[in-house]
Protein backbone atom coordinates (compact mmCIF):
# COMPACT_ATOMS: atom_id res chain seq x y z
CA UNK A 1 0.00 0.00 0.00
CA UNK A 2 1.46 3.64 -0.83
CA UNK A 3 2.04 5.85 1.63
CA UNK A 4 -0.37 8.43 0.56
CA UNK A 5 -3.28 5.84 0.90
CA UNK A 6 -2.00 4.93 4.55
CA UNK A 7 -2.35 7.91 5.69
CA UNK A 8 -5.68 9.09 3.96
CA UNK A 9 -6.68 5.43 5.96
CA UNK A 10 -5.35 6.73 9.16
CA UNK A 11 -6.90 9.88 8.87
CA UNK A 12 -9.83 8.11 9.19
CA UNK A 13 -9.18 6.33 12.02
CA UNK A 14 -7.30 2.87 10.68
CA UNK A 15 -5.79 1.89 13.26
CA UNK A 16 -3.87 -0.74 11.19
CA UNK A 17 -2.75 2.11 8.57
CA UNK A 18 -1.16 3.96 11.24
CA UNK A 19 0.76 0.79 12.82
CA UNK A 20 2.02 0.43 9.27
CA UNK A 21 3.12 4.35 9.12
CA UNK A 22 4.59 3.71 12.41
CA UNK A 23 6.35 0.84 11.59
CA UNK A 24 8.17 2.19 8.51
CA UNK A 25 8.78 5.70 10.10
CA UNK A 26 9.68 4.95 13.68
CA UNK A 27 13.38 3.78 13.14
CA UNK A 28 14.39 6.39 11.01
CA UNK A 29 12.70 9.37 13.27
CA UNK A 30 15.17 7.35 16.06
CA UNK A 31 17.71 7.68 13.97
CA UNK A 32 17.29 11.44 13.66
CA UNK A 33 16.82 11.73 17.23
CA UNK A 34 19.93 9.88 17.72
CA UNK A 35 21.94 12.03 15.80
CA UNK A 36 20.61 15.18 17.34
CA UNK A 37 20.29 14.36 21.26
CA UNK A 38 23.31 12.00 21.19
CA UNK A 39 21.09 9.79 23.59
CA UNK A 40 19.52 6.76 22.74
CA UNK A 41 17.04 6.78 25.20
CA UNK A 42 15.93 10.36 25.03
CA UNK A 43 15.67 9.54 21.19
CA UNK A 44 13.43 6.56 21.89
CA UNK A 45 11.54 8.85 24.16
CA UNK A 46 11.14 11.86 21.95
CA UNK A 47 9.96 9.45 19.24
CA UNK A 48 7.48 8.01 20.80
CA UNK A 49 6.02 11.29 21.88
CA UNK A 50 6.33 12.57 18.38
CA UNK A 51 4.17 9.29 17.51
CA UNK A 52 1.75 9.84 20.25
CA UNK A 53 1.55 13.31 18.63
CA UNK A 54 1.30 12.12 15.10
CA UNK A 55 -1.81 9.93 15.92
CA UNK A 56 -3.46 13.04 17.97
CA UNK A 57 -2.27 15.27 15.06
CA UNK A 58 -2.80 13.42 11.40
CA UNK A 59 -5.58 15.05 10.37
CA UNK A 60 -3.51 18.43 9.84
CA UNK A 61 -1.06 16.61 7.69
CA UNK A 62 -1.52 18.28 4.67
CA UNK A 63 0.75 16.28 2.07
CA UNK A 64 2.66 19.23 1.35
CA UNK A 65 5.82 17.82 2.33
CA UNK A 66 7.24 14.63 3.21
CA UNK A 67 5.48 12.52 5.89
CA UNK A 68 8.73 11.90 7.06
CA UNK A 69 9.68 15.73 6.80
CA UNK A 70 6.32 16.23 8.75
CA UNK A 71 7.54 13.72 11.49
CA UNK A 72 10.78 15.42 11.50
CA UNK A 73 9.19 18.73 11.93
CA UNK A 74 7.51 17.56 15.05
CA UNK A 75 10.25 15.80 16.74
CA UNK A 76 12.53 18.74 16.08
CA UNK A 77 9.37 20.71 17.78
CA UNK A 78 9.35 18.32 20.84
CA UNK A 79 12.76 18.11 21.36
CA UNK A 80 13.29 22.13 21.82
CA UNK A 81 10.19 22.03 24.10
CA UNK A 82 11.59 19.43 26.02
CA UNK A 83 14.94 21.67 26.57
CA UNK A 84 12.86 24.80 27.21
CA UNK A 85 11.13 23.36 29.75
CA UNK A 86 14.34 21.68 31.53
CA UNK A 87 16.57 24.75 31.49
CA UNK A 88 13.27 26.55 33.20
CA UNK A 89 13.44 23.41 35.98
CA UNK A 90 16.76 24.24 36.37
CA UNK A 91 16.55 27.82 36.47
CA UNK A 92 13.98 27.54 39.32
CA UNK A 93 15.88 24.75 41.31
CA UNK A 94 18.90 27.58 40.86
CA UNK A 95 16.95 30.59 42.00
CA UNK A 96 15.49 28.39 45.11
CA UNK A 97 18.62 27.46 46.45
CA UNK A 98 19.76 31.11 46.10
CA UNK A 99 16.58 31.90 48.12
CA UNK A 100 17.30 29.18 50.49
CA UNK A 101 21.21 30.18 51.27
CA UNK A 102 20.36 34.01 51.29
CA UNK A 103 17.46 33.34 53.85
CA UNK A 104 19.73 31.40 55.91
CA UNK A 105 22.95 33.68 55.90
CA UNK A 106 20.25 36.98 56.74
CA UNK A 107 19.31 34.83 59.94
CA UNK A 108 22.61 33.40 60.88
CA UNK A 109 23.70 37.25 61.04
CA UNK A 110 20.23 38.02 62.74
CA UNK A 111 19.14 40.19 60.63
CA UNK A 112 14.84 39.67 59.59
CA UNK A 113 13.83 37.79 57.07
CA UNK A 114 10.39 39.52 56.87
CA UNK A 115 6.93 38.36 55.17
CA UNK A 116 7.80 41.20 52.10
CA UNK A 117 11.41 39.86 51.45
CA UNK A 118 9.88 36.27 50.99
CA UNK A 119 6.69 37.86 49.10
CA UNK A 120 9.44 39.64 46.28
CA UNK A 121 11.62 36.17 46.88
CA UNK A 122 8.43 34.80 44.29
CA UNK A 123 8.25 37.32 42.15
CA UNK A 124 10.24 36.77 38.31
CA UNK A 125 13.21 39.09 38.39
CA UNK A 126 12.13 40.80 35.81
CA UNK A 127 8.81 42.05 38.13
CA UNK A 128 10.89 41.90 41.40
CA UNK A 129 13.90 44.54 39.94
CA UNK A 130 11.77 47.50 38.71
CA UNK A 131 9.85 47.49 42.48
CA UNK A 132 12.66 47.64 43.77
CA UNK A 133 14.67 50.02 42.03
CA UNK A 134 11.16 52.30 42.34
CA UNK A 135 10.11 51.77 46.10
CA UNK A 136 13.29 50.85 47.99
CA UNK A 137 15.95 53.63 45.99
CA UNK A 138 13.30 56.08 44.96
CA UNK A 139 14.68 55.86 40.99
CA UNK A 140 11.75 57.05 38.51
CA UNK A 141 9.97 54.89 35.59
CA UNK A 142 11.99 57.08 33.39
CA UNK A 143 15.44 55.67 35.04
CA UNK A 144 13.99 52.15 35.43
CA UNK A 145 13.33 51.80 31.95
CA UNK A 146 16.49 53.41 30.88
CA UNK A 147 19.05 51.10 33.55
CA UNK A 148 16.96 48.00 32.62
CA UNK A 149 16.85 49.23 28.59
CA UNK A 150 13.22 48.31 28.81
CA UNK A 151 10.43 50.91 26.80
CA UNK A 152 8.66 53.27 30.43
CA UNK A 153 5.70 51.65 29.53
CA UNK A 154 6.81 48.20 30.40
CA UNK A 155 8.60 49.08 33.45
CA UNK A 156 5.24 50.85 34.75
CA UNK A 157 3.05 47.57 34.27
CA UNK A 158 5.48 45.46 35.42
CA UNK A 159 5.53 47.51 38.39
CA UNK A 160 2.16 47.57 38.72
CA UNK A 161 0.86 43.68 37.86
CA UNK A 162 4.04 43.39 40.58
CA UNK A 163 2.76 45.29 43.48
CA UNK A 164 -0.73 43.73 42.46
CA UNK A 165 0.49 40.66 43.51
CA UNK A 166 2.46 41.32 46.58
CA UNK A 167 -0.14 42.73 48.00
CA UNK A 168 -2.13 39.59 47.17
CA UNK A 169 0.50 37.35 48.26
CA UNK A 170 0.92 40.01 51.69
CA UNK A 171 -2.93 39.85 52.23
CA UNK A 172 -3.00 43.92 52.17
CA UNK A 173 -6.56 44.84 51.50
CA UNK A 174 -6.61 46.65 47.65
CA UNK A 175 -8.15 49.60 49.11
CA UNK A 176 -5.39 50.58 51.59
CA UNK A 177 -2.26 52.27 50.03
CA UNK A 178 0.99 50.03 51.74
Amino acid sequence: MEEKELINKAKKGDHKAFAVLFKENYPFLVKYLIKVTMNQDLAEELAQDTMARCVEKIHLYNGKSKFSSWLITIATNRLIDLKRKRKRERDWQQEEVNLRKMKWEMQSRNEEWNDLLEALSKLKEEVRLPIVLKHYYGFSHEEIAAMASLPEGTVKSRIHHGIKTLRKELKIDETRKA
